[in-house]
Parts: structure tokens; C-alpha cells; sequence
């Protein structure tokens, strides 16, 4: 199957699975009969009985605040996705700050809360303000983010002005719109929900369509000019879906937060993976679980805000990544680092007791724990402890009275390795890069746990003697197949 296939496939499945949960939402949204009106409208209950109050979804707001944010988690973590790969982060905070004057003037245009005008105004201001910032850094000498930085600023400054006109006006501290800066999803209706489900759709049917085209112009937009694709029309199409998700997210995270809703889903998902479609999966998992979960926490207390409790679940989420994420988590880098200097440590005793045997020309096989310790300058008591580490992995075996260690074949064949890694490479950086022999050693010593077999037979094609190092030594020969000492080393096994 061709990679252009592979690419379609894997697609075709990410959708479906994201159709899925958009149809599963909407479902619950008509299917569920209504009881009470608010999110946080509580009696005297236990958390417990609000927590099953909740899982009934019999509340109509509950429904629309649960399924509102899902359908923007969703929605954001898509888009978001795509910012974090561009490396335009920014842009999403700039833009969510951009349309605030776009909802207070969709507000004035009938004098309510019509979601569509809202919609049209915060879209149309959000845009122009990407046009500003485009404008900007192509007339002036301005970078990208200074010109986010003062269209932020500028475009949010001129919408806590219309909110602060339209507070005063009679019908003004009733008409909630105050509740777009920091977000109420106590006050997304069903129409509200529509609108979400539809700009969710069009996202998801988008990113389907047009995915191979999106992949190639993020990451390398230069091979998308030059196989003559529109980078400029697929940047400007990813702006207006990101104004659109903006818009959505107003209702319930708000201004201030909704870049988090953005950035953060997607960036948890960018450290578990390294292929796209996977990041945009995880991405819209993690951004509907967030939602799921603000709602559900904001839900059980008086009052408490919904937007909030989604980004520090987001949060959370973005946490777990960090931590304990297998590839990229500081947990399995510290993991890898320690399993790193123990496979090391190990392999530098192995090499100690190869020089130790090569010194008395291989007579004998036991190696004392006192030639080991001279050999590695350090106590009996430590190399005690490195034998004992390389009888676990079974490199070596501990005589019965502790005191002497012998490696076994793989012990051997590895200690070899090691041995000839290090001279192989003090040979090629004297013959090839023309060192003198005096100045090789530290290097061979960094170098040696790292290189391959694949390394060592190139650098065995290159040289052409490789029987001696350039201080004379023998370089040993590693066998494909394992065997015992006597037949690795010439000489190792004989009598004294």
C-alpha cells in the first residue's frame, strides 16, 4: 500500500472515530428529559447526591454546559493541534482577545444575546484582526509577535470598552454579556449548542478533506510552494477555523482562558506521539475530557466557574503527559538516563577486567576483586557491588568464596565489544582526522558505549589495518555468533 494510502486510511479512521463522539453528543443533547434549569443551582445535598444528579443529565443546563464543552474541546484541540506544530501559539491568545469588540458589537446589533449575531461580529473582528497583524509585519519592520502582542492589546482594550457602554445602558447588567470575558457555561442554551455542533462539524469535515494539504504546509511549507499548493489560502483557512473555535469557546471558558483550551489539550498530546493524525485524536480526546470534566467539577459546588475547572483539568491532563509520559515524560527520560549509566557502568567494568586479563597475556580466567579494584582505582567494596550487578545481568559469575569473578560468554563478547569500539576509534581519528595518539583517549571513551555494529563495520571498511591501535594494542575481533573465551581471544584460557 502506498503512503499516500496509508495517509488516507488512517484519516478516514480519525474521522469516523470523531464523527462518532459528535453524533454521541448530540444524542444525549435531544434525547434526555429536562427537569431543573441552572448548573449551579443546588439544595441541601451531599456531593455524592449531586454527583448522581449530574450522571442523570435530567438538568437541561447541565446537558447544554456538559455537551457545549465537549463539542469546543473537541473543536480546539483540532485546531490547536495545528498551532502547536506551526509554532504559533500566540496567535490563538491574540486572536481570543481579538474578538471581544466583535461580540460586544454582535451584541448592540439587536440589543440581545442572538448567538449568531455574536457569531458573525466576534468572526469578522477576529479576522481583521489577523489581517492587522499580517499587515503589520509585512509594511513594518515588526516580528510576528510584537504585532500580536499590540493587536492583543489594542483589540481587547476596545472591547472592555463597548462591554463597559453596553453595562450602562438600562437593560445592561441583565444581559450577561460581562460573562464572555471569563466564560458561564451555565448560560450556553441549545441554540448555543447548535452553533458549537455546527462549527465542530465543519472543523472536523475540514481538517478530513484537506488533511495531506494541512500536514505538508505546516511542516514544511516550502515543499508545499514548490509542488504548487495555496500556502497562503490553507494558512488563511486555518485562521478563519480558528476564529470559529474562538467564538464557540467564549460561552464557556471566555476570553481570558480559551487560548489555554487551544494550546494545552494539544500539547499534551504533542508529547505522547509523533505522528499527526494521533495528535489530532488525542488532542480532541483531551480537550473533550476536559470539558466533560469542568463541567462535572464546576457542577458540584454553588456557583462555581465552569471554564476554570476546564483548563486545570486540561491542566492536569498536560501534567500526566509531562510526567509520565513513556517517550517524552520526565519520568522515562530520568528512567533512561539511569538505565543508560548502569548499562555503562557495567560495560566499564567488563573493559576493566579485559585490560586486567590482557595485561598478564590472558593466563588464567578469574580476575581477583582486588586486580579489579586497582585496575578501576576503587575500593573492593564498589567493584563488589559491580560484580554483583554483572552477575544479575548474566555477564558474569561470582566464585564461591566472592572474591574472584569470571564473565561469562556474553560477559566476554561484550567486554571485547567495548574493547574494540574504543580503539577502532582512537585508530580512525588518528589516521582519518590526523589526532595525535596522546589527544584520542577521552574522546574513545565517551564514544565507545555508543557505537553501533553498523558504525564499527564502516569504520572497518575505512581503516585499513585494524589489528593494532595506535598505541600498539591488539584490537580484539568480536565473533557474530557467541562462543567461549578460548575461541574469542587468541591465547585466553592457557595455563600459567
Amino acid at each position: 500500500m502506498s503512503r499516500s494510502a496509508n495517509i488516507n486510511s488512517r484519516t478516514n479512521r480519525t474521522t469516523v472515530r470523531l464523527l462518532y463522539l459528535l453524533s454521541s453528543l448530540l444524542y444525549l443533547l435531544f434525547t434526555t428529559p429536562a427537569h431543573a434549569a441552572r448548573i449551579g443551582d443546588l439544595s441541601e445535598t451531599s456531593l455524592w447526591e449531586q454527583a448522581l444528579r449530574f450522571f442523570t443529565f435530567q438538568d437541561p443546563s447541565v446537558r447544554y454546559a456538559l455537551l457545549g464543552s465537549m463539542l469546543l474541546g473537541i473543536c480546539c484541540g483540532l485546531l490547536g493541534s495545528f498551532l502547536v506544530v506551526r509554532k504559533m501559539a500566540l496567535v490563538g491568545d491574540a486572536l481570543s482577545h481579538a474578538v471581544l469588540p466583535g461580540v460586544a458589537l454582535g451584541f448592540l446589533w439587536n440589543m440581545n444575546k442572538d448567538p449568531v449575531a455574536i457569531f458573525i461580529g466576534a468572526t469578522v473582528a477576529g479576522l481583521l484582526g489577523t489581517a492587522v497583524v499580517n499587515l503589520l509585519k509585512q509594511t513594518t519592520r515588526l516580528k510576528e509577535d510584537t504585532a500580536l502582542g499590540l493587536v492583543l492589546a489594542s483589540f481587547f482594550a476596545v472591547g472592555i470598552c463597548l462591554m463597559t457602554m453596553i453595562q450602562r445602558l438600562p437593560t445592561g447588567n441583565k444581559s450577561g454579556i460581562d460573562k464572555f470575558l471569563f466564560g458561564q457555561a451555565a448560560a450556553i442554551g441549545a441554540a448555543d449548542v447548535q452553533l458549537m455542533a455546527v462549527v465542530t462539524g465543519v472543523v472536523v469535515v475540514v481538517i478530513a478533506l484537506f488533511y495531506k494539504e494541512f500536514l505538508v504546509t505546516s511542516f514544511d511549507a516550502g515543499f508545499a510552494r514548490a509542488v504548487g499548493l495555496p500556502v497562503q489560502a490553507f494558512h488563511y483557512g486555518l485562521m478563519l477555523l480558528l476564529a470559529f473555535a474562538v467564538v464557540i469557546a467564549l460561552q464557556a471558558v471566555g476570553v481570558v482562558l480559551v487560548s489555554a483550551m487551544l494550546i494545552t489539550p494539544a500539547a499534551a498530546a504533542y508529547l505522547l506521539t509523533d505522528r499527526m493524525h494521533r495528535m489530532l485524536l488525542l488532542a480532541a480526546v483531551f480537550g473533550m475530557a476536559a470539558g466533560a470534566l469542568g463541567a462535572f467539577l464546576s457542577f458540584l459546588g454553588n456557583n462555581l466557574p465552569t471554564g476554570p475547572f476546564m483548563v486545570l483539568a486540561a491542566t492536569a491532563v498536560f501534567a500526566a503527559a509531562f510526567l509520565f509520559g513513556p517517550r517524552h515524560g520526565v519520568l522515562a527520560r530520568w528512567w533512561r538516563q539511569r538505565s543508560r549509566a548502569a548499562r555503562i557502568q557495567r560495560e566499564n567494568t567488563l573493559k576493566a577486567i579485559y585490560h586486567v586479563l590482557e595485561a598478564r597475556n590472558f593466563l588464567g580466567e578469574g580476575v581477583s576483586l582486588r586486580e579489579l579494584a586497582e585496575r578501576r582505582r576503587e575500593t573492593e567494596e564498589e567493584v563488589a557491588a559491580q560484580a554483583a550487578a554483572l552477575h544479575t545481568h548474566g555477564l558474569a559469575t561470582l566464585h564461591d568464596d566472592g572474591n574472584h569473578i569470571f564473565v561469562t560468554p556474553d560477559g566476554w563478547q561484550r567486554a571485547c565489544a567495548i574493547v574494540r569500539n574504543h580503539r577502532l576509534w582512537e585508530l580512525y581519528l588518528t589516521n582519518e582526522a590526523h589526532l595525535a595518539a596522546d589527544h584520542v583517549h577521552e574522546d574513545a571513551e565517551k564514544i565507545e558505549h555508543l557505537l553501533g555494529e553498523e558504525t564499527v563495520r564502516e569504520l572497518e571498511r575505512r581503516l585499513v589495518n585494524t589489528k593494532q591501535d595506535p598505541h600498539g594494542k591488539t584490537i580484539p575481533v568480536v565473533p557474530i555468533s557467541l562462543g567461549t573465551k578460548a575461541e574469542t581471544t587468541p591465547g585466553y584460557g592457557r595455563s600459567a
